[in-house]
Formats: C-alpha cells, structure tokens, sequence
C-alpha cells in the first residue's frame, strides 16, 4: 500500500464508484476504491441489471422460439429449458464485466482495496475492515460514498432466500417456480415475473397501486398490463399485502382489497417493494454524517455533505436508483473536486423497464405535467403501423412526445415498445440541448426503423402524422 495519502478514496465499487475511480484517475487524482465483495461491479453487475438483463435475453429467445417460431417458418418440435445452462451464462456475461473493471481501474492505476469501508472520525480518513478482522486505514483528501442500495424487505415478511426472496435470488432459482407470487409491478417485479412467467411459471404480481408500471404515464400502464396479461402474468392490483404463511417449503400470501381478503399460494414469493440506501454501516453517526430520515447522505449541489472532503453520489443521495445516474454523478462529482465543469441534468436522466415490450421514459411525463398544472402539448404514435415493428412481429405500444405548447421544446418522451431503451437515447439528445419536436420531425430517419415511430409521433406534435389518420 502507497505511504503517501490519497486525493480521493472511493468507498463502493459499484457503476458509481468504480467510474468516478476511472475519471478522478483520468484527471490526476491519486485515487484508491473500497469494495467488501470479493468481484468489483456492486450490485448491478453482480446482482442486479446485468444478469437480469442477461436472463430477460436468453428467456426472450426461449419464448420466442416456443411461442412464435412456427409463425417465422422455423420448425423446431417441442423445446425446453435448460435452467443449469441458463444460469451458466448468465454467470459468464457477469464475471466478463466484473474482470473488465477490474482491469479498467488496474490500468488507470487506482488502488483497489477490499474490505468494508467506514468513515473514520470526524470522516477524516477511511478505515477498512479486512477479511481477516484487521483494520486498515487510509489516509486521504477527500472520500466520495457510493455504496448503493439493498431490498427492501417488508416487516412482516423477512427474506428467507428460499422462500421469501429478494431479487438477489430471484436472478437464481435452480429451478422454474411453480407457482411465483411477485409483491410490487414496479421494474423489478415486472422484469423477473417476465423472466419466469416465460420459462412456465404461473406468475401473479401483487400490487398496492392501482396500475401497473406506475411510475411511468397512465396509458403505458394499460398498455403494460395489456400485453403482459396475454404473456401469462396475473395482476392483482390495488391489494395491500398483510401477511405469510409458512408450511413446509410452500406459502400463503395474504392481502386485502375493498375489505376483501385475499389469497396466494406460492411456491416462490419475490418481494420488489423497492430499495433501501447502503449507510448503515458506514458509522455515520460516529463521524457526524448527516443523513435524512431514509437514511439517505444528505449532499448540497456539488455533491458534498456536511463534512468537509466528504462527498455521496447514487443510491445514498436523494433520486431515482439508476446506475446511469450514479456514473454521471460520479463523473460530475469529480470533475468539481479536479476544479472543472462537472454538471448532471436531472431533467434528462432516462428510465427503463426491461420488459418485451420495453418500456422507457425520459423528462416529464403528461400525468405528472397534469398534476402539476403544466400545460402540453402531445404526439402519439401506434407501433402497429410501423413497418419494421410488424415485420419484427413486435406491433405492442406506442411512441408519444411531450412538448411545450407554446415553445414546441420537447419536455419529454414516453414509449412502450420493442427496443425502447434503445430508442429513448435518440430523444434525451433533444431534453440536454432544449431541442423542439420540429427539430425531430425535420430529422431524416432511416426507412424501415423502429425509429421511424419517434418523428412520426414528433410530427403528431403539431398533428400532422403521415402513417396515422
């Protein structure tokens, strides 16, 4: 270990921690990462997006093959899954990622310590418990908190990993549920009941909101729930989940709605209620950290907290839990410590379920500008009237955009459909520099692309649509 103390250590090596590693190196920062897992990734590429990603992949395919290959001219007979060369892959993506950031923060010279990483008094420093029990400190300039989130687990129902499970095991089940009952039809619920309803479990989602997806606007939800209903999954809206009952190996979920009682036998119950800020161990009350009362870093627009050279980015500080937000918190944060320019731009931070179809947003979208009294203006366009959709037989969903009525800025885009995730980055572009539907509308747009349904919508912006009546 260097003698010298470090500019900055970075406690979390997760797509927060681990970028803004790579960028303080970049920019001459001597800089060291504290991880407690034995693969560098965090959650997300060890647990959470990637493998799920990878399963949603290899499902899809699956289905595909089972459901719809007959009608594509390919013969295949009965197939069927092979769950232990599912999961073997998936392990395989993850462990190529995990390798490649250690060898990206390697060759950019960052230190990488593990171990658990806490404040050290008065945050002066970082000490890091080691496997062994020793403690090793670090002394350095400046410590940035990106240690992540963790599953929510209801007070009534503790996680078991067996059968109560976080999505932690919910990404690796030796084998397809019978039954899975899914608590929460948020983008993790909706991802992973995806994942099993396809290899043939019979998947209810139970969920306190009226709606589906509910974060996203009102006709994405009926859309969702539309679509997904014919894939196999039940929804069991507007049911408040009260309670478990345990008898060897199976459960009994309980819950009530309109003061009806409720229940779900399951073999699997996956509760994806939400997340929680990893802080707990960080002894920041021993330091004097400020956190707010879900235990969130509270930062001020540079990313600092109360304590000098103590900085948090990601899921311990206020906004969605996206790893796209922490890496570009993380990248900000450091090029304000390195004297530049570092900025975020809320306002264009892109959300996506990983369904089929996906489902993607980005900016503001026409429930929230009615709730909050903010006049648009909207252009709406069907996927069953886009050639590329129909010949990829994906006709589900629509693409819309929200526009100011007077400015004709475009404020925001929502869309439902094959590939949106990868659709919705054509239209952040236009939210970071306050580009207009017009200027969309007046894009040349390669023929034939899913693409195609965006300037179609942004031309129904100002309503004048060629393929839609």
């Amino acid at each position: 270990m260097p003698d010298l103390p470090f500019d900055l250590v970075v406690i979390g090596a997760g797509p927060g921690g681990y970028v803004a590693a790579i960028r303080a190196a970049q920019l001459g920062l001597r800089t060291a990462v504290v991880e407690k897992d034995a693969s560098l990734g965090g959650t997300c590429l060890n647990i959470g997006c990637i493998p799920s990603k990878a399963l949603l992949t290899s499902t899809e395919l699956y289905y595909e093959l089972a459901n719809h290959g007959a009608a594509h001219g390919i013969k295949t007979g009965k197939i069927s899954a092979d769950i232990p060369a599912l999961m073997k892959r998936k392990t395989e993506v993850v462990s190529k990622l995990t390798g490649g950031v250690k060898v990206l923060l390697e060759k950019r010279n960052v230190t990488i310590v593990q171990g658990v990483g806490k404040l050290g008094p008065g945050g002066k420093g970082v000490e890091v418990k080691k496997a062994d029990g020793n403690i090793q400190k670090l002394e350095t300039k400046n410590i940035l908190i990106a240690t992540g989130s963790s599953a929510v687990e209801l007070p009534f129902m503790k996680f078991d990993g067996k059968t109560i499970v976080s999505s932690d095991q919910g990404i690796a089940f030796e084998e397809v549920p019978g039954k899975l009952v899914v608590i929460g039809a948020g983008a993790i619920g909706l991802e992973l009941g995806s994942v099993w309803a396809r290899l043939g479990s019979e998947v209810t989602v139970v969920e306190l909101l009226p709606r589906v997806a509910a974060t996203f606007d009102e006709d994405i939800s009926r859309v969702a729930q539309r679509v997904f209903t014919k894939q196999g999954i039940k929804f069991e809206l507007g049911a408040k989940v009260t309670g478990v009952t345990l008898d060897k190996g199976q459960a009994t979920l309980t819950a009530e709605r309109d003061g009806q009682k409720l229940q779900f036998p399951a073999d699997k119950i996956l509760v994806a209620v939400g997340r929680r800020p990893n802080t707990a161990g960080l002894g920041a009350a021993e330091a004097g950290l400020t956190l707010d009362k879900a235990g969130r870093v509270i930062v001020d627009d540079h990313f600092q907290s109360n304590l000098p050279g103590v900085y948090a980015i990601g899921d311990v500080i206020v906004g969605p839990m996206l790893a796209h937000k922490a890496e570009e918190e993380g990248i900000a944060c450091v090029e304000l410590l390195a004297g530049k320019a570092g900025h975020v731009n809320y306002a264009a931070i892109p959300s996506i379920v990983y369904t089929e179809p996906e489902i993607a947003s980005v900016g503001l979208g026409e429930t929230e500008a009615k709730a909050k009294g903010i006049a648009v203006k909207v252009g709406k366009f069907n996927m069953a009237a886009n050639g590329r959709a129909l010949a990829a037989g994906a006709p589900d969903g629509f693409v819309k955009i929200i526009a100011d009525p007077k400015t004709d800025r475009v404020l925001g885009a929502q869309i439902i459909a094959h590939n949106a995730s990868e659709m919705i980055a054509s239209i952040t572009p236009h939210l970071e520099y306050g580009g207009s539907a017009e200027d969309i509308a007046r894009t040349v747009t390669a023929h034939p692309t899913l693409a195609e349904a965006i300037k179609e919508a942004a031309l129904a912006v100002d309503g004048r649509p060629i393929h839609a009546i």
